[in-house]
């Protein structure tokens, strides 16, 4: 007798739901955990953080909304001039940036769907290079070539769906390619076989990292679009995040309420996992780095943010930022300032304190009807400095920036976010 597979389009990340029953979670414990890589030398103390805004130092405005259809906003991406917004529906639709801040109602004349697929997108990046990556529920991630730059437009040209045909025969073949994805069925280790929820990649552009429901982390050569490498099971369940740090380091976010790191040592050619950070209490949905790579920051279902601090071969947390009421979904960190988006519909900014000690929410942006699925970060903004606050400093000018918030709402918005240099 054949089992029916079920395959939900759920916009909450894997075992998310199951904490938003629980009528009282835990409080995240705020002492100090060190996770050693390679050698167990002592880290720094645990640092504090405060969850009331502080307006005095921050300034936002609410600047543009674009209205969305009847699907929910998955994933977002800047490429140039070009804002790509992925929706649930299996769409990407292009916005010009520049008409979408200063002008919405003529924006929203220019604005176009530049590709239509079949499965619902889970996940949306860009690369360098005009390509432009895509994860979706069934499984597959497609490979896009940009259609709009400088000013020129066009429709997202599909290179390719991965894996592809030829990655496929070259597994095909082989009795040893063939793992069992569920009782009575196996598939070559070069399939996800449930969605894919994030990619992410590597920081010379030469490999992708993709991550899945199913388990399993998959590296993938973008030149020639092979997957090179699995790890399955790299999580005990559902995977939801990926994140990759400058020096190397993949860090991977799960259900299982874990985060692992992942890296090749010199000489080997295969991921070796180095390090597994155990401090939430739900499950992980987000990640994103900071700080040139040195700080990781996650965020769960238990409504918190731990920070997480490199030292040499040791990772720390010394930190958990709290104040959202519901899972934290989304991050977007440049600099010091990490982004938050929730279930509880509102993003939350916050800031590294001088000399990395403790962290302050500058501002809390309600606006979006329900729950903020995903964030970017939009090199152009006005102010003393232009683009990010990666060059927020002691000049006691100010650091501006844009941020675009997507959400289950479906609408995407604008924020301007200016802070004060201390």
């Amino acid at each position: 007798m054949q089992v029916a597979r079920v395959i939900s389009d759920d916009p909450f990340p894997m075992s998310c739901r199951r904490q938003q029953e629980e009528t009282h979670a835990q409080d995240v414990s705020e002492e100090q955990q060190t996770i050693p890589f390679l050698s167990s030398q002592s880290s720094c103390p645990s640092s504090q953080c405060s969850q009331t805004p502080n307006s005095s130092s921050c300034l936002y405005q609410d600047i543009a909304t674009l209205k969305g259809t009847s699907s929910y906003v998955s994933g977002l991406a800047v490429d140039g001039d070009s804002l790509y917004v992925a929706s649930s529906d299996g769409h990407i639709r292009l916005w010009p940036l520049d008409m979408a801040v200063d002008d919405v109602q003529r924006a929203e004349q220019y604005s176009s769907t530049v590709a239509v697929t079949n499965s619902s997108i889970k996940c949306f990046v860009a690369t360098s290079n005009n390509v432009l990556v895509s994860s979706h529920q069934d499984g597959k991630i497609r490979v896009w070539h940009g259609g709009r730059r400088n000013g020129s437009s066009g429709q997202l040209a599909l290179r390719a769906a991965l894996p592809t045909a030829a990655d496929c025969l070259r597994t095909f073949l082989f009795p040893s390619n063939y793992v069992e994805v569920r009782r009575h069925r196996k598939r070559t280790w070069v399939h996800h076989v449930d969605a894919v929820t994030a990619v992410a990649l590597s920081p010379d552009g030469e490999e992708m990292y993709s991550v899945s429901w199913d388990r399993s982390l998959k590296v993938w050569r973008l030149r020639t679009l092979r997957c090179v490498e699995s790890v399955a099971p790299a999580h005990d369940d559902a995977i939801n995040a990926v994140a990759v740090s400058p020096d190397g380091h993949v860090y991977t976010g799960s259900a299982d309420k874990r985060i692992k790191a992942w890296r090749r040592h010199p000489g080997q050619r295969k991921l070796a996992l180095v390090g597994v950070m155990e401090r939430h209490k739900a499950a992980v949905n987000a990640l994103a780095l900071g700080a040139g790579g040195q700080v990781l920051y996650s965020g769960a279902c238990d409504k918190a943010i731990i920070v997480w601090e490199r030292a040499g071969e040791l990772v720390a947390a010394t930190a958990t930022l709290r104040g959202h009421t519901g899972a934290v979904l989304c991050l977007a960190a440049t600099g010091d300032v990490v982004c938050s988006g929730s279930a509880d519909r509102t993003v939350r900014v916050w800031r590294r304190g001088a000399a990395a000690v403790g962290y302050t929410c500058l501002a809390v942006l309600d606006g979006h009807a329900a729950a903020v699925k995903c964030l970017v970060m939009v090199s152009k903004s006005g102010g003393d400095h232009d683009g990010s606050f990666d060059e927020c400093c002691s000049c006691g000018g100010c650091c501006a920036a844009l941020l675009c918030s997507g959400s289950l709402d479906c609408d995407v918005k604008f924020w301007r976010v200016t802070i004060s240099c201390l």
